[in-house]
């Protein structure tokens, strides 16, 4: 039928956006008499849960395996670690104040019953402690997703001890699996309309039209927060690399075309490595370097959206985070952010295994997952500037580079 095909030349991002339009207009229709859709949704969420725990895992060891050795880090290595964790904790900070601020998840007005446990978190002292397993196969069991990135951590280290051949041998067992991974959560995110449909259905038909507004306040505030930190990037520029922020946005510029384009910071790594070689000149030693380690651990767009979605989250169902507990946030946000994979969607993956870690539902953040692409343009493209931002200025401060190489004739 000319329909179908018509349909299935539309775009999937398109696909999914009518799927959830649907879905909200049956909800808003027929009411609670549309909940019998919900365990189709609920499956979806479990599958995406049941992939997110050896994705993080397998990602984080094909990063580490792939740096090299310790002492190859040196002073470049050292430096850009320091600044992609210093950028992520400002950037969870920034989405945490921003959506502290907005307060857009008032609006959502739930009136469902919330557990004893929702919001409830350990001490500092508490959380360091569960931070190391006594059992790594029973944390993989009970999905302690803080427990598996700490062994992941020491597991990568000692794989970069390892001889030589023996450690190229992990490195791609390693990079495989991470690669199986990201295709299953691939596959399983082509059900995201019909999932992400019926829960819009199902959260509609309980909640009512009123969470529509809420969304359109949740993404409006997720891009402020986004804009914030672009700010925080050209200051960085400009102060810390004595550049100027127009000459570098202009020169990258190709870059952001293609993150809008693919939401995908891995697919848009070959364009970031084009742009650093071609158009500003960076030094192969270093860009070859700092850009895949950026792809892979610096998520400052996924940790502005982990952020603001936790809070939005809290704020849904009346939790308010005490100072001690928003530390705690940007801790166990840090350590997400760092292991979250690099392919279009994966951050909504990551977002509920943050509220899971805080006890907090995952059906909001599912209904998130319907307008997700709508922010994942900004996520991708704050992904992709903050490593470029990161590799430009640290060949600054080593001396390595200077802009007036970038102005010259074309390389042969």
């Amino acid at each position: 039928m000319t329909w179908i095909k018509a349909y299935y030349k539309l775009s999937f991002a398109t696909r999914v956006l009518i799927w959830m339009l649907v879905g909200a207009i049956v909800g808003v229709i027929f009411g609670e008499d549309i909940l019998f859709l919900k365990p189709i949704g609920e499956i979806f969420l479990q599958l995406l849960v049941m992939a997110a725990i050896p994705l993080v895992f397998f990602n984080l060891l094909a990063g580490l395996s792939a740096v090299g050795t310790i002492k190859s880090f040196g002073r470049v290595g050292f430096k850009i670690i320091i600044y992609y964790l210093f950028s992520t904790v400002v950037a969870i900070v920034i989405g945490i104040t921003v959506m502290s601020f907005t307060k857009a998840g008032q609006g959502m007005t739930l009136t469902g019953e919330v557990p004893d446990n929702i919001g409830q978190m350990p001490s500092i002292g508490g959380l360091l402690l569960d931070m190391v397993p006594v059992n790594i196969f029973k944390a993989f069991a009970e999905g302690k997703l803080i427990q598996i990135v700490v062994f992941a951590v020491l597991l990568g280290i000692v794989v970069l001890q390892l001889p030589e051949k023996r450690k190229e041998w992990f490195q791609s067992g390693f990079e495989q699996l991470a690669l199986l991974m990201r295709k299953l959560v691939e596959f399983i995110l082509k059900a995201s309309p019909l999932g992400l449909g019926a829960l819009m259905a199902a959260t509609f038909g309980e909640y009512g039209g009123g969470l529509l507004g809420s969304l359109t306040f949740f993404i409006l505030s997720i891009y402020l927060a986004q804009l914030l930190m672009v700010a925080v990037y050209m200051l960085v520029l400009k102060i810390a690399g004595r550049i100027q922020p127009l000459w570098f946005l202009k020169k990258t510029s190709a870059l952001y075309a293609t993150t809008i384009a693919t939401c995908s910071s891995l697919a848009s790594l070959s364009v970031s490595l084009d742009i650093a070689e071609k158009n500003l000149r960076l030094p192969k030693s270093v860009f070859s370097f700092t850009l895949p380690l950026g792809a892979q651990f610096n998520k400052d767009g996924t940790a502005i959206m982990l952020a603001g979605i936790l809070i939005f989250t809290a704020q849904s169902i009346g939790i308010e985070f005490s100072f001690a507990q928003m530390a705690q946030i940007v801790l166990v946000g840090l350590l997400l952010s760092e292991g979250s994979g690099g392919i279009p969607g994966g951050g909504l993956v990551i977002a509920m295994l943050f509220a899971q870690a805080f006890n907090l539902p995952l059906e909001i953040v599912a209904i998130v997952g319907g307008i997700y692409r709508l922010i994942d343009m900004g996520i991708t493209t704050v992904n992709c500037m903050g490593d470029m931002v990161a590799t430009t200025v640290i060949c600054r401060l080593e001396k390595k580079w200077n802009p007036e190489i970038s102005n010259g004739p074309e390389p042969e």
